[in-house]
């Protein structure tokens, strides 16, 4: 299936399972909708996404919203000694809507809870150009095929490296 094809339901549950499918951004530039990042409570993403999409099919304006898209990762942590493969968010306490901005909509969206705005100045909030879509999406989409290794010590810790046979006693605090 061309990423043309994704509807922007299918791209937004294909990116919540998991799947690395993301959505191309002729199909996100369609229809006059233009891709703008909502700030909201950190840790509560996932909240305002759901809760944007459930206000935007009861108060009737789910045709000028698109996709609603959280950034994440994938990070490759050692945890017991084995290998474990987790997502983090690219952007804490930011969330990626595309949508037909006015002022109704501005409003409905700004009143979402635990949204505390748009990245923007003032009262107009700005649109994210093609580049910048293209980039945040690319390295969505790369962290899937290779993740990146994340490291986390304990104190007193011992850490080996490959590149000398001696062992680094690492200082924590």
């Amino acid at each position: 299936m061309a990423d043309e094809d994704i509807t922007p339901n299918e791209a937004n549950e294909s990116l919540e399972n998991g799947s690395a499918q993301v959505p191309s951004t002729a199909a996100a530039v369609a229809d006059g909708k233009n891709w703008y990042i909502i700030h909201t409570y950190s840790g509560f993403e996932q909240k305002v996404a759901d809760s944007l999409r459930s206000r935007a099919q009861a108060f009737g304006f789910a045709d000028q919203i698109g996709e609603v898209l959280i950034p994440t990762e994938e990070v490759v942590e050692l945890r017991g000694g084995k290998k474990v493969t987790s997502k983090r968010l690219l952007y804490p306490g930011y969330v990626m809507v595309q949508m037909q901005m006015n002022d109704q909509l501005w409003h409905e969206v700004k009143n979402t809870p635990r949204v505390t705005g748009f990245v923007g100045g003032g009262n107009s909030p700005v649109p994210l150009t093609a580049d910048e879509v293209n980039s945040i999406l690319f390295r969505q989409q790369t962290s899937a095929e290779r993740p990146r290794p994340k490291m986390n010590f304990e104190k007193n810790e011992t850490v080996r490296t490959k590149s000398t046979p001696s062992a680094i006693h690492c200082v924590c605090w």
